[in-house]
C-alpha cells in the first residue's frame, strides 16, 4: 500500500491538534465521533464532505499542540488516507504512524495543489502526482518500516503481528 489516490482538502499553516478534534468533543473518543468533529471549528462542513481516501494538504507545522493521539485518529475516522504538509510537529509526525495514517512531508504541496485537485501520493518514491495538472511533486520517500506499520494499522496491530498475538 505505497500508492494512495484521493482528492485533495487544503489547510494552511499552524493546523494545531486542537484544530483537527477540538476538545469538547473528546467526551466520547470513539473513532466516529470524532471522526463527526474532526475540522469542526475551521471547516464545519469537512466531516460531512470527506470521503474514504481524501488527502490533506497544508502548510508547515502541521499538527502542532497538544501531543494527543486523537488528532490522527480523528483524519482516519474523518476519512483522511494520508497527509501531505510542508512540514509536521514531530509528535503529531510519530503519533500519526504509530495509529496508521501515512504523512508525506513535500515542501511544494500547498502552493501546488488546491482543494478538490485529484491526486496519486506515493509513499515509496516520496511522490505527490497531480495528473490534471501535469504535477510530480518530488520529497523524501517514506521509510519502509513506516509503511509496514501504516500497512498493519499502526504500532499495536504491527506489534501483534509481530509477535504473533491475537
Amino acid at each position: 500500500m505505497s500508492m494512495l489516490k484521493g482528492r485533495v482538502w487544503t489547510f494552511g499553516d499552524n493546523i494545531d491538534t486542537d484544530v483537527i478534534i477540538p476538545a469538547r468533543f473528546m467526551n466520547d473518543p470513539s473513532p466516529e465521533n470524532m471522526g463527526a468533529h474532526c475540522m469542526a471549528d475551521i471547516a464545519p462542513t469537512f466531516a460531512a464532505e470527506a470521503r474514504e481516501g481524501d488527502v490533506l494538504v497544508a502548510g508547515r507545522n502541521f499538527g502542532c499542540g497538544s501531543s494527543r493521539e486523537h488528532a490522527p485518529i480523528a483524519l482516519i475516522a474523518a476519512g483522511i488516507r494520508c497527509v501531505v504538509a510542508a512540514s509536521f510537529a514531530r509528535i503529531f509526525y510519530r503519533n500519526a504512524f504509530n495509529m496508521g495514517l501515512p504523512i508525506l512531508e513535500c515542501e511544494q504541496a500547498h502552493a501546488a495543489l488546491a482543494q478538490g485537485d485529484a491526486v496519486e501520493v506515493d509513499l515509496a518514491t516520496g511522490r505527490v502526482l497531480c495528473p490534471a495538472k501535469g504535477l510530480t511533486l518530488e520529497s523524501r520517500p517514506v521509510p519502509e518500516f513506516m509503511r509496514a506499520l501504516v500497512a498493519q494499522g499502526g504500532l499495536i496491530p504491527y506489534t501483534r503481528a509481530k509477535l504473533n498475538l491475537r
